[in-house]
């Protein structure tokens, strides 16, 4: 099972065009369990930690290959920051995050820009580079930097199933119909969890969003920089906000792109994501001249004939419902590849699974080979870590006829989703939102889009609500796609670049059309 509209495609559509949100967090709503702060100290600034760690000095070097991903070019270096295993026990057992960087061009250098792509899971070290072209102008004057978070590619990633497993778990219907498929949907849940325990270890119970905020923080102390300045998309921007309410005295200047709504819980945030790939999916039926309600039900009709009769591919496998759910939702992330989403539906129709297939093997990082990365083994282990929610099977069967309303192609996948991720899960969730409160922080810049399927556009302003008044400064996209900076927008590009490069924060609510 994966959830495929839960890490920020910013890496997905590297695949597409090249080129979650993790569970969102919390209002002021009594009664709701917010992420605590035993690591910052009353005045939010770090508590003291051992110079073992914020002295310790970095050995960059040449980077090399990670996973399926080549070696960057000469530009960039790679080192190992040491961080502590449970933040609880600071001088305690420490385990090592990966970092990557490519120092500033120019000669007017501000500090060190860190970047979260999203995720959770995604890995910053094999980003970073792809990123790079888009981040040009900001290079100029910062280095840029990013890191494999804790449980994620080269630190200390977590792999909960072999590819041989993950192919198999294949067939088990997301979407069950019968007893028979909801006990098999429950106990691949069950396994995954168990696989991903044996896999972690003691780590699976430190791989947090606040774990990974105080990470961030020794990251800031050991590249030298006073304040951090950060670039986050999608699940990155709760992880920001996270940052922020941690550490408010230290926030520099921070973009969040692409926001995620930290007031709503695991449900919630399930049906802000149907709402926006429905969304995004109603402008894609517009674009190419069909009606969205009559387009949607032609795609259900689809999806249910493959439900029952699964389609054969090229590769001689056979493009299940739930990999032609996953293969709609891959293109939606950026308006470049909506002419791939035709392409594939329109041989969907004929009988072909195979593009649909193919777009769903890029989603979940399959290779030609059969190899698959372990970026939802990451997603799950963090996500499950820091949720609260487990909706039962009566309660989720009670969600679905809302869910269905929502999106009648997207929302029985959303609704059985709320029970099946972190069913029986080995660790208990931390919380029920996240805290993301950051009185007398810096102004933080939200940026968020209108045509985003995985990070509806409204969270910006949720987001901007929780972090206080004077903090949340909002700038909005009239656009497509997950994530507006580098997108197409010279209005939006101009102001992220202002706000980055000189501290001209925008007016509050600007407009980009």
């Amino acid at each position: 099972m994966s959830r495929f509209v839960r890490w920020a495609a910013t890496v997905a559509t590297a695949v597409l065009v090249a080129g979650c949100g993790g569970s969102s967090g919390g209002g002021g709503d009594e009664g709701k369990s917010r992420a605590g702060s035993p690591s910052a100290s009353p005045d939010g600034t770090a508590a003291a930690l051992p110079a073992s760690l914020t002295r310790q000095k970095l050995g960059w070097g040449r980077c090399k290959a990670t996973g399926d991903s080549p070696a960057p070019s000469a530009d960039w270096q790679c080192a190992t920051l040491k961080t502590p295993l449970d933040w609880s026990k600071p001088d305690g057992e420490t385990i090592g995050l990966a970092l990557i960087r490519a120092k500033a061009t120019g000669g007017d250098r501000i500090g060190s820009l860190l970047f979260n792509f999203g995720g959770p899971g995604g890995s910053g070290v094999s980003m970073m580079p792809y990123y790079a072209a888009t981040a040009s102008k900001l290079r100029e004057r910062y280095d840029l930097v990013s890191w494999d978070p804790r449980g994620v590619g080269a630190s200390e990633g977590v792999r909960c199933r072999s590819d041989r497993e993950i192919q198999a778990a294949e067939t088990v219907d997301a979407t069950p119909d019968t007893p028979a498929e909801e006990q098999a949907y429950f106990r691949d849940a069950t396994d995954f969890g168990k696989g991903c325990a044996r896999a972690a270890g003691k780590l699976m119970a430190h791989v947090s969003t606040t774990d990974t905020a105080r990470d961030m923080d020794l990251v800031r102390q050991v590249l030298g920089d006073d304040k951090l300045h950060y670039f986050g998309i999608s699940y990155g921007t709760e992880l920001g906000g996270v940052y922020a309410h941690l550490f408010p005295k230290h926030v520099g200047r921070l973009i969040l792109d692409a926001v995620v709504d930290p007031s709503a819980d695991t449900v919630g945030h399930a049906q802000n994501q149907t709402r926006g790939f429905q969304r995004a999916l109603d402008d894609y039926l517009k674009s190419t001249g069909q009606d969205p309600e009559q387009g949607s039900r032609k795609i259900v009709n689809l999806l249910n004939r493959i439900d029952a009769h699964p389609l054969p591919a090229s590769s001689g496998r056979r493009l299940t419902q739930t990999l032609a759910v996953t293969g709609i939702v891959l293109p939606l992330y950026s308006q470049a590849s909506w002419p791939t989403l035709t392409s594939a539906l329109k041989a969907a129709e004929r009988g072909d699974g195979s593009e649909l297939l193919s777009l769903a093997d890029d989603y979940n990082e399959r290779g030609s080979s059969g190899h698959y990365g372990t970026t939802t083994h990451a997603q799950r282990v963090i996500s499950c870590l820091d949720d609260k929610q487990r909706p039962t099977l009566q309660e989720t069967k009670k969600l679905l006829p809302e869910f269905e309303k929502i999106s009648p192609v997207f929302g029985d996948f959303m609704g059985w989703d709320t029970a099946g991720w972190c069913h029986d899960w080995p660790v208990a969730g931390q919380y029920d939102t996240p805290e993301v409160s950051a009185a007398g922080a810096a102004p933080i810049l939200l940026v968020g889009n209108t045509g985003d399927p995985a990070t509806p556009y409204e969270g910006a302003r949720k987001m901007a609500d929780e972090l206080g008044k004077g903090v949340g400064v909002e700038l909005t996209w009239k656009g497509e796609g997950h994530g507006a900076y580098g997108s197409g927008s010279d209005c939006v590009d101009s102001a992220v670049n202002a706000y980055l490069l000189n501290g001209t924060v925008p007016k509050d609510g600007k407009v980009c059309s």
